[in-house]
């Protein structure tokens, strides 16, 4: 027997018919059909949210909110010249720096930033740079590229 879409079937036990509830008496959920007598959680369309506290001023709204967070906020893992300098090779990129330790990882975006001095001429390719920054990079005889 090939096994295909058109004789595929549940396996046996894994599936449960549905309770008719309210049928009768003799169906063994008849009357209040299980949701016992009265009260809210016995209406129809009765439900109350996961964040409902009773009445009482919800968790949310006794919090304080402050500040303004944009959504378009880009982060940037920031290197000062300093360290740069520190590292003793001619060139810069995402994927040395995290190789030096200085980013966590290669796929950060980076900014570098003016702190200290560049003794050296490097080229140094990140996804931003401060104005100091590229101008000590350019005086020291290197290049600053930004990538894309």
């Amino acid at each position: 027997m090939s096994v295909g879409l058109h004789n595929l079937s549940p396996v046996p036990g894994s599936r449960k018919p549905s309770r008719r509830r309210g049928r009768g008496r003799g169906s063994g959920l008849g009357k209040t059909s299980g949701r016992g007598h009265k009260g809210q959680k016995s209406r129809s369309g009765a439900s109350r949210p996961a964040w409902f506290e009773g009445g009482q001023m919800p968790l949310y709204r006794r919090t304080p909110k402050r500040g303004f967070k944009p959504i378009s906020r880009v982060e940037y893992a920031v290197v000062n010249l300093s360290r740069l300098d520190g590292m003793g090779r001619d060139d810069a990129d995402p994927a040395s720096l995290a190789e030096a330790g200085l980013i966590g990882n290669a796929r950060q975006r980076v900014k570098i930033l003016g702190g200290g001095d560049i003794s050296k001429a490097m080229n140094v390719k990140a996804h931003a740079f401060s104005g100091s920054a590229r101008r000590k990079i350019e005086e020291a005889g290197g290049k600053a590229e930004v990538m894309a």
